[in-house]
């Protein structure tokens, strides 16, 4: 299933020779050091010892060459809210961190709910340094009463739609959401949060609520609606995509909707698979997330379920926060944590590196799986497709320094960490846009 797709910038191209590199692509089959010739923004040929004339030669020894990875779910804040992030400060975000696509979340002010907003927005990405897709909300304003245009906003070129920062409560509101989503063949991603039942949650129902003060999130909270969902996808026939699962229940849900055939996929986020609510600093509320750190068990099930490809997708759901608005207190500020430029280190740190992964399962959570959900032509550098690459040195540690971000948003529990791998180059459309 393949849909028209409106992309942000066709750049500069120029020929670009990479020489030496490991070059991993699970959607094409290969796994070999080998050298890789970019023309007119196209992967032109793969080879050893290659000697094309290049404007540019890359010296790729010890490092790997991988498609672009792709995001499914970042926040960019723009329209309206750009004193968070806008959509220039992402796509460099992304750039940095070896994304050559990222979805857009729709939750923005206006909400991205008809036509003209999804219009604006791809006019506003044209000349980023990052292919941007535009998710649609499901409801007007996101306020869960009255269906959003979905047909209208597909036409625009959105890639999925989301009610994502809550979930849509009306059940038969949902369905008949779905029942679109699959006739205009849409991905829906589902936020899986009972609205009832979280109140005014702020961590995870444990230890630590307890030692602030705060009140408990329970996992039911995500759970429940993680059911629902699934069972609104068995009915419709929707592509459900669930976001941000943390949970050890979501994780035997996904696997139990795969056996049955189900159209159902699954992300989990770096700071799910790499923190627990154990390791929340004081009251940092830079530890405070939606969905929150859950428990060692449940991060446990996490990596389990990635390790058995039950779990598709490593998103980072982005989420920049003004540094005033985080210097609230643990119960009053915003839930979010910035994820683009760390992304890939976590997950080779915590996955790879710890033997939970192989390299191949990276690349195809965080570059093909991702383009198999959208149903999009990318997540490959065979010969003939477009040239969005990253290249990674997977050995090399540094510390991550939020104060480097080049996001706004420099909301990280991460902020310290020593980490190992780190990305060298990105290359969208067979255009640097990212070296180190």
């Amino acid at each position: 299933m393949q849909m028209q797709r409106k992309y942000g910038r066709k750049g500069k191209t120029m020929k670009i020779l990479i020489k030496n590199g490991r070059i991993l692509d699970p959607a094409d089959d290969r796994d070999q050091v080998a050298d890789l010739y970019v023309e007119d923004g196209k992967v032109c040929e793969i080879g050893k010892n290659l000697t094309n004339q290049a404007d540019r030669v890359i010296d790729a020894t010890g490092f790997l060459v991988m498609p672009g990875f792709i995001d499914l779910h970042v926040h960019l804040r723009e329209p309206g809210l750009e004193y968070k992030e806008t959509i220039e400060t992402g796509a460099a975000a992304a750039a940095k961190g070896g994304f050559t696509t990222i979805c857009a979340m729709p939750n923005t002010k206006p909400v991205v709910d008809c036509r003209e907003v999804v219009e604006d927005i791809y006019k506003r990405a044209q000349k980023v340094k990052c292919h941007v897709l535009q998710v649609g909300a499901v409801t007007k304003g996101q306020e869960g009463v009255e269906l959003a245009d979905i047909r209208e906003m597909k036409q625009a070129g959105i890639c999925a739609i989301s009610e994502d920062g809550k979930s849509v409560m009306d059940a038969k509101l949902y369905e008949q959401a779905m029942r679109i989503a699959r006739e205009e063949e849409l991905a829906v991603f589902a936020h899986c949060e009972d609205k009832n039942l979280v109140g005014k949650g702020v961590l995870n129902a444990g230890k630590k609520a307890e030692e602030l003060g705060v009140e408990g999130i329970i996992n039911a909270v995500e759970d429940i609606i993680t059911a629902r969902d699934i069972l609104l996808s068995k009915e419709t026939g929707a592509r459900l995509h669930l976001c941000h699962c943390s949970t050890a229940d979501s994780v035997r849900m996904v696997k139990e909707a795969k056996e049955e055939g189900l159209l159902v996929t699954a992300e989990v986020c770096p700071h799910h698979f790499t923190l627990t609510e154990d390791d929340i600093v004081g009251a940092d509320t830079n530890y405070k997330m939606n969905p929150p750190l859950r428990s060692k068990a449940d991060k446990e099930a996490l990596v389990a379920g990635l390790a058995a490809d039950i779990m598709d997708v490593i998103s980072t759901d982005h989420a920049p926060h003004h540094a005033e608005e985080k210097a609230k207190s643990m119960a009053e500020a915003p839930f979010g944590i910035v994820g683009l430029e760390t992304a890939y280190a976590l997950a080779n740190s915590e996955l790879v590196q710890a033997g939970h992964l192989t390299e191949k399962q990276l690349v195809e959570k965080m570059s093909s799986n991702p383009a198999k959900v959208l149903g999009i032509e990318k997540g490959c550098i065979a010969v003939g497709k477009t040239a969005d690459i990253v290249i990674t040195n997977p050995k090399e540690e540094y510390i991550i320094d939020a104060g480097e971000f080049v996001s706004k948003g420099k909301n990280t529990p991460f902020h310290g960490r020593k980490v190992t791998g780190k990305v060298k180059y990105t290359i969208l459309s067979g255009e640097v846009v990212y070296e180190d």
